[in-house]
């Protein structure tokens, strides 16, 4: 059957025996939505992506009644029947059972949506402590759901590789697209080297039957909270996404937290389920995870581009939404495995702190501006500027000194909790470089010099253009740079690998990709 026709009867609040004011519709790439009264019924389109397959009325029945089996796991009083569509002696179609059946829709309670967890995290009303009850939750219902068997062999790293490579074939025709080509290859090689290196974690992982069948979609989205948390609609239609490392599952809301810019919720989210579940290897595959699927909800997001159902409108909003994932996707395999200590150093004026503002947060790193640091400790406000002759003033040696020790200490104490820091700073010395290096290595952290370099007309350009900024906290200058170069050590003695150099003269945007490519190089040596 045409499902348009059936579309338009469901749209009609006749159609229903409740009689709602009115009908909305609402669209998936997979589903119709109708919103009638304190009742939703959801349709399942005819449609086959490969990773799954609704194109027959049968196939359509048997994932309406799997959803209505597995969402009461979560949710059982908000999921209430698989209802029969059916065709009257007039061709009318009609809800319920009938002489000729063409369709069924999952009857489910509406829930609040001014309760869903993104609505109240929007108002900034959802208080940390709520995430700690999310993650209790989450981590009771991992705690008894199946597991052993099929299910644990779609914890192999066979499995998960074929999910990768779906996923990979499946969005090649985005790329210039939803994915920049260089997203796409930098993420594949990630993925690639990950799981050449962690095939033991993956086999302890099944060994210890963290595989479980999991809700397979938790996102903000899927989260009411009222007096309770309900938690809804799971993925149905393919066990080899619900099937899944419990790791995953975490990692999904911990993405979709940090995709929406609530970094500290889902901070905290991992680590309540963390204590909550026992379960510390959860935080080694993490990463892997949110990058999977950050790169799962470009993908699917991606496929509403194409459907000519939808408004030409809302698939240039579904192209904007999916390059977001992709690239946080990219930046996610960018992050370093275990946490790094980066100078960004140079003269005035060739852009290390532009690089640095742009890397910190594709590798979830944080970010000391010594330009920023050095005014604090003088109560001087950052943009209150401060021409001084060239080593005289506040950048007297003295200063300077006292300057990076405070950097190097800040830094220090975030490289111990696990996070990566960026130090944006001339580092003119060679003795402050070997400083920073013996410090990050005493404490097991990785360490990288990346020392910016320009064309000479480039630079004046931009100190010039510097000079006119309000809200510039540097002071630096065309007059007194050439003093600074002649004044700048050289660097040498560090290991292979730890000093790297970047033209920041015309491509800002290839230079951070090519120190990301340079870190995840780093990290496979180390």
């Amino acid at each position: 059957m045409d499902q348009n026709k059936l579309v338009e009867a469901m749209s009609n609040p006749a159609f229903y025996p409740h009689r709602p004011d009115s009908v909305r519709l609402i669209q998936t790439h997979i589903s119709y939505i109708f919103v009638a009264g304190q009742y939703v019924y959801k349709v399942k389109k005819a449609v086959d992506f490969g990773f799954l397959d609704f194109t027959s009325r049968e196939k359509r029945k048997f994932y309406c009644d799997e959803e209505l089996r597995l969402n009461t796991r979560l949710a059982p009083d908000t999921y209430i029947e698989v209802a029969e569509i059916s065709e009257d002696n007039d061709s009318n179609i009609v809800l319920g059972p009938g002489s000729n059946v063409v369709d069924y829709a999952v009857r489910m309670k509406l829930l609040p949506t001014d309760r869903m967890l993104k609505e109240l995290l929007a108002k900034k009303t959802v208080d940390l402590s709520i995430m700690e009850a999310i993650a209790r939750k989450v981590a009771d219902f991992h705690r008894h759901a199946a597991t052993g068997g099929k299910i644990d062999l779609m914890g192999s790293a066979e499995v998960i590789r074929r999910n990768h490579d779906e996923n990979f074939a499946q969005t090649k025709q985005y790329i210039g697209v939803t994915i920049r080509d260089y997203e796409y290859g930098f993420i594949t090689s990630y993925i690639d080297d990950f799981m050449e290196r962690q095939k033991e974690l993956f086999a302890e992982r099944v060994k210890e039957h963290k595989i479980r069948e999991c809700h397979g979609d938790l996102h903000l989205e899927h989260i009411c909270i009222t007096d309770d948390i309900t938690i809804f609609d799971c993925i149905e239609f393919n066990e080899r996404f619900r099937y899944a490392d419990i790791a995953a599952e975490v990692a999904f809301l911990a993405m979709d937290l940090d995709y929406n810019g609530y970094p500290e919720h889902a901070r905290t989210f991992v680590n309540a389920y963390i204590r909550e579940a026992g379960d510390p290897g959860v935080s080694r595959l993490l990463n892997f995870y949110k990058c999977y699927y950050a790169y799962v909800r470009g993908k699917v997001i991606s496929f509403r581009t194409n459907d000519n159902a939808i408004h030409p409108k809302d698939r240039e909003e579904a192209r904007k939404n999916a390059a977001r994932y992709f690239e946080l996707a990219y930046n996610y395999a960018g992050q370093p495995e275990k946490p790094v200590l980066i100078l960004t150093i140079g003269l005035m004026g060739t852009g290390k702190s532009a690089l640095a503002k742009n890397l910190a947060p594709r590798i979830g790193a944080g970010m000391i501006r010594t330009d920023v640091l050095r005014k604090e400790i003088l109560n001087i406000p950052p943009a209150n500027r401060h021409y001084e002759d060239f080593g005289k003033g506040i950048y007297a040696e003295d200063v300077s000194q006292k300057t990076y020790e405070k950097a190097l200490a800040l830094a220090l104490e975030k490289l111990k909790e696990g996070i990566s820091m960026i130090i944006d700073a001339s580092y003119k010395r060679q003795e402050e470089r070997v400083k920073a290096y013996e410090a990050a290595k005493n404490i097991g952290a990785d360490f990288i010099i990346v020392e910016c370099t320009c064309r000479e007309d480039v630079i004046k350009k931009r100190l010039d253009a510097r000079a006119s900024k309000r809200d510039e906290v540097s002071d630096g200058r065309w007059e007194i740079f050439h003093a600074q170069k002649k004044d700048f050590d050289p660097i040498t003695g560090f290991p292979p690998g730890t000093h790297l150099i970047v033209d920041t003269s015309t491509k800002p945007k290839t230079d951070t990709h090519d120190v990301m490519e340079h870190i995840r190089r780093l990290g496979k040596k180390m």
